[in-house]
């Protein structure tokens, strides 16, 4: 359907962009913005705004609120923008799960594209050229050694997984840059992107960047409007784009757009997006793929102008159900490139000598853009905006086009347009672009991606000074209103009583930040001015006028963002002037007071201090104090209860569980809500955490790189008030559950306890029963499908962590456990009975009932068990061994009525000790069990013939469906072994709810994606067989047999009875009737043989079993994606 209502979630002149398209296609839009962006001219652009809760980019940045914005203002479509939410997969599925239609990509495409490491791997997967580097995230040591594989000479990029626009990245040439710039990029990538992870490519010393725009429309049309140019760059930053390159050949231009759109068919990509690759400059033929971004770039207007293509307008028609043709844009369709166009981002910065770059704000005093002919500036600034420096520099984005075919005419349109951008007030870096573009390289086609990192002594010459405006307070470069700063209430009775201006007036600030002095601030003469290096409030002047004042002299203390800052003179002299007094605001760079040169001493050198590493400063001794008091070793008498039991504590199952000094816990110093009714010193020592142990850690991390080792820890402490729910320790378990959902990192949770705390006093006054305060189960229920979830309990669970317990994936119990959803007080307050704690959900009960996957005998086989179900998530391990598979052509009897152990040919079948079987006492004529092969995750679903031949009954129905559904959420392929004869049929089982549960196999099976295989090793008869084929023996991707397998659309014996009635009755001798009953049989059984069936296709071949092993692995390599996913693709996974 079109959209009727756009919501805009970003701010500036991309906000406008989109505003704009929204407006001509009839569409209104509703802008967002933060509190201190309220005076942005996006907000003023839209035909409704809405305030977001955060200040700054935070505000941008929450989900939740974008999403409340849309639904409060009636918005069926939200457009990302760039930057911000617009490649975050979270928000996207946020807006699906609302009903609002997200303008860009699938959640899929945003996630897949989101992990660089796995958009390389679709490179390679479709014969897209990439550089050399790792398949995944490496850690420092994998660094070294590649870096070191390069040889002499070798250069190498470290980049961020996740994220882009040059953050995150690092260049090495040496050996011993590594650490530093590993640590650093790791550093900026998790600030920028909530993501550490970091890979490593080979390094192109010179290469040009190109890009592709693409366009999809998600029902398989894909296109292509040419490349950009990019190559323009400062650390990796670009800064001038070009459309189309002027510089590459038709030959390498046809491969990379002809690989871009290769890649993007391939997950039948919708809406716009961008492939990036880097040509080598010595030999463009060498290009290779980088990244994709999945949005609307900054620079798609360089090919709007030379295709005359508004893309905006077509990505929000394509978003409202619109495919290629309906906008015209079929690849046949696209119009050629025309002529030349230039992008210049003009930014609000300063450029020092050495190419470090600061940034600048303050006043538009002046704003006059270029106009004319070829000219288009897309900006957000106007005469008297004051900037915020709490978002990006970028001001304006100047472009220009010129229709000629020649590169020179463009340039020159470019530099006069830039020439003639009027603006004062804030520096920007219009000197610069200038320079770039008139420097002989340019022109020439002689840059690359470094080329400004390489030239920047000759393009960073000194800015011209910016023009500045006085305020109105007479006092140029102080900032804001001047309070008194010793008054707590200054600024609120300043806000309160008015500043003289009208009501809703906002008050201006005088001048920029970097501004030369204005004129009404001049120091006497032969002076040196001593200026504030940053905006901020001057707390403390500890010098006076007349004074001398030493080189390197403190002068200022000034506050500025909460912190303070010395301000030391860097001149020695007689200070002759003053031009603050405390409690003055001042902007960066205003003079502070004017000193005159003269001999007063030496310069003072601040002394270094030597410092005792071994020294523990006070409030780290405190927080170490405090953290002690929770330690097992400091509650002796609750320990020494809990060993007494058999049982392990807590930390010392947690020690066992992840790997060593990688655990980091959250919320360790919580404590238990009842501090209306207990010291503090007591609730540490008796109730550490408030009886929730929360964090994060890695398990099975010599298996697995850290990034899939990762896990999130939560474990109710039974020593803590029988490990009852506190209302924090749910705060936190939910704070546990949110990093799961959000980053898709697996859970477990130890489980051990009783419901909801009553003595928790805090909350009495705002909550009745605690339904609404927090929302574990909500979001419990929500990882469902999601990510990996697994419980353990060693011990006794009713209620609350019961509920949690049974929600999860895998249950894994110790036998002497009990669970139940309402303990012994529970069923006495309802009038049921007086009952021990040891009666309600023992594991005899609770394993043949299908409650618990896994039990085992004690806390250390808990945590064996749990690392091994967990391994089969994190993916595929490199050791293995297996048995010789030879045996496997002896397991099934000669005698074809003979029982055989399925089990057997299970652990043959699969890497030796890798079988972990789940409801082993549940449903027991199917064996469901995570296996390897070859190292890879599996999971088997197979028949027990030794109970009810292996026909198909309710509780098998019920095992083999959610066992599915678990291996499909994250993508484990599945191998059935059939060996069925039949469904289950009868009076007493159809009371069991059969013509369903058998029938939900079908339904089931059938819509799983992971990769299915089937292989029938004796019985495949009617409709089980055909069910656990998963619905016919074409729908896996093979269906083999082993030589004896015998098919039949029901059991042979039957069918004889049925179909030779007729015959066997007119055979009155009962001798002879036996005998050709016999003989029909056989013959039924001689057509039934695997070998027959293949003959006629119905199934894919007979196979060898020692060969099983080897044909599986090779089929499963040849699927696209033959291991398990990180985030799950399930809504949910059915509990039972």
């Amino acid at each position: 359907m079109p959209i009727e209502k756009l919501l805009v979630a970003n701010r500036g002149e991309i906000a406008i962009r989109i505003m704009r398209a929204a407006r001509e296609l009839g569409i209104p839009s509703v802008a967002v913005h933060s509190p201190d962006d309220a005076n942005s001219l996006h907000v003023r652009r839209a035909d409704e705004a809405q305030a977001l809760p955060g200040a700054g980019a935070r505000g941008y940045l929450d989900i939740e609120a974008v999403v409340e914005a849309a639904k409060a203002s009636g918005c069926d479509a939200v457009h990302p923008g760039y930057g911000f939410l617009a490649e975050n997969a979270a928000f996207a599925r946020r807006c699906s799960e609302e009903g609002i239609t997200f303008v860009g990509p699938s959640v899929g495409s945003l996630e897949l594209f989101g992990d660089k490491a796995q958009a390389r791997n679709l490179a390679v997967g479709h014969d897209v050229p990439v550089l050399p580097g790792s398949a995944d995230a490496v850690g420092l040591d994998e660094a070294r050694s590649f870096f070191a594989s390069l040889g002499a000479g070798g250069a190498m990029v470290i980049k961020a997984i996740a994220g882009g626009g040059g953050r995150g990245m690092r260049v090495v040439t040496d050996a011993g840059e590594i650490e530093e710039s590993y640590t650093r990029a790791q550093s900026e990538a998790g600030a920028a992107f909530g993501n550490d992870a970091v890979f490593v490519e080979r390094l192109i010393a010179r290469a040009r960047h190109i890009e592709v725009q693409v366009v999809g429309d998600g029902r398989g049309g894909v296109a292509h409007l040419g490349e950009r140019e990019c190559s323009l760059q400062r650390r990796h930053q670009k800064v001038v784009e070009l459309a189309p390159s002027p510089w590459l050949s038709d030959a390498t231009r046809d491969r990379i757009t002809a690989a871009a759109v290769r890649m993007a068919a391939a997950v039948n990509y919708q809406s716009l997006g961008t492939f990036e690759f880097l040509v080598d400059e010595a030999d463009e033929a060498d290009f290779a793929f980088i990244e994709a971004n999945p949005r609307l770039q900054v620079e798609h207007t360089v090919t709007e102008e030379v295709t005359g293509v508004d893309l905006v307008k077509a990505q929000l028609r394509i978003a409202g159900g619109a495919s290629l043709a309906d906008v015209g844009l079929e690849q046949d369709a696209v119009p050629a490139p025309r002529g030349h166009a230039i992008q210049c981002r003009v930014n609000m910065e300063r450029m020092e000598p050495d190419g470090d770059v600061r940034p600048s704000g303050g006043m538009l005093t002046t704003f006059e853009p270029p106009s004319g002919p070829g000219v288009r500036v897309d900006s957000y600034g106007y005469p008297g905006y004051t900037t915020n420096p709490n978002f990006d520099s970028l001001l304006a984005k100047v472009i220009t086009y010129s229709a000629s075919g020649d590169f020179g005419d463009a340039v020159g349109r470019a530099r006069r347009a830039l020439a003639e951008f009027q603006g004062a007030g804030v520096e920007t870096n219009l000197g610069f672009l200038d320079r770039a573009l008139e420097h002989g390289d340019f022109a020439s086609g002689g840059v690359y991606t470094r080329w400004v990192d390489d030239n920047v002594a000759e393009l960073a010459a000194a800015p011209a000074p910016v023009e500045t405006a006085s305020g109105g307070n007479g006092q140029a470069g102080l900032a804001g209103a001047q309070l008194d700063t010793r008054d707590p209430l200054a600024g609120l009775n300043y806000f309160r009583e008015g500043s003289g201006t009208r009501a809703g007036q906002v008050a201006t600030v005088a001048t920029a930040p970097g501004a030369q002095p204005a004129p009404d601030i001049v120091g006497p003469p032969n002076t040196t001015p001593v200026r504030s290096p940053l905006q901020g409030t001057i707390l403390e002047i500890t010098v006076a006028e007349g004074e001398p004042v030493r080189e390197g002299q403190q002068m200022f203390v000034m506050d500025s963002m909460k912190m303070e800052h010395l301000i030391k003179s860097d001149v020695g002299g007689i200070l002759r002037r003053l031009t603050v007094a405390a409690g003055d605001v001042v902007y960066e760079g205003h003079p502070l007071a004017f000193v005159e040169e003269a001999d007063v001493g030496e310069a003072i050198v601040e002394e270094k201090t030597e410092i005792d590493l071994d020294y523990i400063p006070e409030r780290l001794r405190e927080f170490r104090e405090l953290q002690a008091m929770g330690a097992d070793e400091n509650r002796a008498e609750w320990v020494e209860l809990r060993h007494a039991k058999g049982k392990m504590t807590q930390r010392e199952c947690l020690t066992e569980l992840i790997d060593e000094g990688s655990w980091f816990e959250m919320g360790e110093l919580v404590l238990p809500a009842r501090h209306e009714i207990m010291s503090d010193e007591f609730l540490r020592r008796r109730a550490p955490g408030d009886g929730m142990i929360t964090g994060v850690a890695t398990v099975n991390g010599d298996l697995f790189a850290e990034q899939r080792a990762t896990t999130l820890i939560a474990m109710y402490d039974e020593t803590v008030w029988a490990g009852t729910q506190g209302m924090m320790g749910h705060l936190k378990t939910d704070r546990v559950i949110k990093f799961a959902h959000e980053q898709a990192t697996p859970l477990i949770l130890w489980a051990e306890g009783a419901g909801g705390r009553s003595g928790d006093t805090d909350f009495h006054h705002v909550v009745a029963a605690g339904q609404a305060i927090t929302e574990t189960y909500d979001m419990l229920g929500k990882l469902s499908g999601s990510v990996p979830t697994i419980g353990i309990t060693a011990g006794r669970v009713f209620a609350g962590n019961a509920s949690m317990l049974g929600i999860l994936d895998c249950v894994i119990a110790t036998k002497d456990s009990n669970i139940g959803m309402g303990g012994p007080a529970t069923i006495e307050g309802g009038g049921l009975g007086l009952f021990l704690p040891e009666e309600i959900g023992p594991m005899e009960d609770l394993g043949p009932a299908g409650s618990v996957d896994i039990i085992v005998e004690d806390d250390h086989e808990a945590i064996v068990a749990a690392k091994k179900y967990l391994s089969y998530f994190q993916g595929p391990v490199d050791d293995w061994e297996c048995a010789d598979q030879r045996l496997l052509r002896h397991v099934i009897p000669e005698n074809r009525l003979r029982t055989f152990k399925v089990r057997e040919v299970i652990e043959l079948l699969a890497d030796t000790g890798s079988v972990l079987e789940l409801r082993s006492e549940f449903g027991v004529g199917m064996v469901t069990s995570l296996i390897r092969i070859e190292g890879h995750p599996v999971g088997i679903i197979a028949n027990n013939n030794e109970h009810l031949g292996g026909a198909v009954d309710s509780p098998g129905a019920d095992k083999l469906c959610r066992f599915a559904q678990l291996c499909d959420a994250f993508n484990i392929p599945i191998l059935v072994l059939c060996d069925t004869t039949g469904m289950m049929v009868g009076p007493d089982v159809e009371r069991t709810g059969l013509a369903r549960k058998c029938n939900n196999v079908f339904v089931t099976l059938a819509n799983v994606q992971t990769p299915k295989f089937c292989l029938i090793l004796r019985k495949a008869y009617g409709l089980a067989a055909q069910a656990m084929q998963t619905g016919s023996a074409r729908a896996p991707l093979w269906t083999l047999s082993w030589p004896t397998t015998e098919i039949g659309g029901m059991n042979l014996e039957a069918a004889v009875r049925l179909g030779d009635r007729a015959e066997l009755a007119a055979i009155e001798d009962i001798e002879e009737r036996a005998a050709r009953y016999e003989e029909l049989v056989a013959e039924a059984y001689r057509r039934g043989k695997g070998v027959n069936a293949s003959s006629v296709l119905e199934n894919d071949g007979v196979i060898d079993p020692a060969d099983t092993r080897r044909i599986f692995v090779r089929s499963l390599m040849a699927c696209e994606n033959p291991h398990p996913i990180r985030r799950g693709r399930r809504p949910n996974i059915d509990t039972w």
